[in-house]
């Protein structure tokens, strides 16, 4: 017979120490009181980071996050998880389901919040091989399939684009408020230049949001979390405007605008 012990101590029971709602009493969260101690003196990007790490950051670390939030989201309907927001609307859906479901569509090793759960331990790992000596130009060339083959580094190069516009906005945010360039930012703009030079390819805003937050002791998987619903802002946008329009109207097509590459049609045989 198996041993159903463990189980039998949780049946029925939700045991919970991130907080919770004492009736008559409080809301908790982290041993904080959520209507004393939040509303009116804390932010919600500082809450939001409390409830993912159990860290309660200062003020403008939550807003630096913050501003990277609106740097990586923006209405544009030909992006990916935007495209999903954007059917959603022209179908009549919930904005619940459309922007989930657009949301969902970034859980994605080449771009969204899961590239961090890479990007972030390769920037550490780089940082300790440069104290043991090793040139950013070896870094680089580690991440080579092949002697000339350009290298492959999570939070390096964009897919449809050269350079990153994010990064000069973010730059200009981290000196008004205050933060110095750490040792794994440092090292992210020295592989960068690298890259520039030899690959034409730069550091975009994902290395930099790793290297950055690396600085301030944050581990790839926190920061994957704070980042997972980071594109919602953007998707309900393309939603709302979709909505509005035309029911069915967004991004119609015929047929033969799909390049299907498949088998060709063959009939279908007779039953009986």
């Amino acid at each position: 017979m198996n041993d159903t012990k463990f189980w039998d101590k949780l049946r029925g029971k939700i045991y919970a120490g991130k907080g919770g709602w004492v009736p008559g009493e409080a809301v908790y969260s982290h041993g904080y009181s959520v209507m004393d101690d939040f509303i009116g003196r804390k932010s919600f990007f500082q809450v939001l980071i409390l409830n993912v790490t159990g860290k309660m950051v200062e003020q403008r670390l939550a807003d630096w996050i913050e501003n990277t939030f609106i740097g990586v989201s923006w209405p544009d309907s030909r992006i990916w998880c935007n495209q999903i927001g954007s059917l959603g609307g022209a179908l009549q859906a919930s904005p619940v389901a459309s922007v989930c479901a657009g949301v969902l569509a970034t859980d994605s090793h080449a771009y969204g919040s899961a590239p961090f759960l890479a990007a972030v331990p390769s920037i550490v790992e780089a940082l300790s091989k440069k104290k043991n000596g090793i040139l950013p130009e070896e870094i680089v060339k580690a991440y080579s399939s092949s002697p000339g083959s350009p290298p492959v580094i999570v939070g390096y190069a964009r897919p449809v684009a050269r350079g990153d516009e994010r990064i000069p906005a973010m730059e200009r945010v981290t000196k008004q408020l205050g933060f110095e360039i750490g040792e794994h930012l440092a090292l992210a703009y020295e592989i960068s230049e690298v890259l520039l030079n030899k690959y034409n390819e730069s550091m975009n805003i994902v290395g930099y949001i790793a290297a950055f937050l690396s600085d301030r002791g944050f581990s790839d998987k926190e920061i994957y979390r704070i980042y997972s619903m980071c594109v919602n802002s953007g998707v309900h946008g393309c939603y709302v405007e979709s909505y509005e329009q035309v029911p069915e109207s967004f991004f119609p097509l015929h047929c033969e605008d799909i390049d299907y590459q498949g088998k060709s049609s063959r009939p279908v045989p007779k039953v009986g």
